[in-house]
């Protein structure tokens, strides 16, 4: 017989247990000053402290402290929306909020918070170059016209397939457009493995490994050999089935330190390239 703490729990309280961590470890990692408060001198923990965080989510300490502890209590879903704006939350981590609070995840086409309006608006002026915002698990969270029509269908997919890393293994429009899949496939599970140190507890990320291995050799053959990545620019051939071959320099911004999004654009190398990107962006 096992005695271990978490076999001997209920799936209620390991649910809360781990609605605990979540919430810890989302709130060490906003600092006072993107919160908009002052600096009142030095901090003993990093990121907000409770009280600054039911401040600013309009609930009472008490209540975000019991949260916290893991306490057998039921917030609301306004509540959850104010705890998940605070913590700025993309949608895919407001939708491990609501499970792990017993709720239904909202919708997330309506989530536009987690990318501030400043970045959407970048993302617009950008074309006709492509360009997207994804975040550490390499989810899509916005992408302009241009880029829509590059890769084809991200607005149509469920939102648990709008992922980097679920099109590159599971879509065959991905895998034929890519000249050079086998280097960027590599790459791009290098860097999610080197992602997912900071994350390795956290069940959206094991669920998309988990998924992953399922549904992909290839992606278990990387994953097995245990290579890990930085970022990189560098160049990507595409073969786009109407526009023909494109030749694009891959480049990645990120928005700080503490930011876990990231701005990937596409720009063409040469007069041709630029042509067809226009024609793809006016394209229907």
């Amino acid at each position: 017989m096992t005695t271990s703490l978490d076999a001997q729990l209920t799936v209620e309280q390991v649910r809360r247990k781990e609605l605990a961590s979540f919430l810890r470890s989302r709130r060490e990692r906003i600092s006072p000053e993107q919160a908009g408060l002052p600096l009142t001198g030095r901090r003993r923990t990093p990121g907000l402290r409770r009280e600054e965080v039911a401040h600013l989510a309009g609930m009472g300490v008490t209540w975000y402290t019991w949260l916290e502890q893991g306490r057998d209590i039921k917030v609301s879903e306004q509540v959850l929306a104010a705890i998940a704006g605070t913590l700025r939350l993309d949608p895919y981590e407001r939708a491990h909020l609501y499970t792990l609070a017993g709720h239904p995840a909202p919708p997330m086409e309506r989530d536009s918070a987690a990318v501030p309006g400043a970045v959407l608006v970048l993302v617009r002026q950008l074309e006709p170059i492509p360009a997207a915002v994804v975040n550490a698990r390499f989810d899509l969270l916005a992408w302009n016209r241009t880029y829509e029509r590059l890769v084809g269908g991200v607005a149509d997919l469920p939102f648990e397939d709008r992922n980097w890393l679920v099109l590159m293994f599971t879509s065959p429009r991905w895998r034929a457009s890519m000249l050079d899949w086998e280097d960027a496939a590599a790459r791009l599970v290098g860097r999610f493995r080197s992602g997912m140190a900071a994350h390795a507890a956290e069940s959206g990320w094991k669920g998309l490994v988990r998924r992953l291995r399922q549904e992909s050799p290839d992606f278990e053959r990387l994953w097995e050999q245990h290579e890990v990545r930085g970022p990189e620019n560098f160049t990507k051939h595409f073969l786009h089935p109407e526009a023909g071959l494109l030749t694009l320099d891959y480049t990645q911004l990120s928005f700080g330190e503490r930011s876990a999004i990231k701005l990937a654009t596409y720009t063409p190398v040469d007069e041709e390239t630029w042509a067809k990107v226009r024609l793809l962006r006016e394209s229907r």
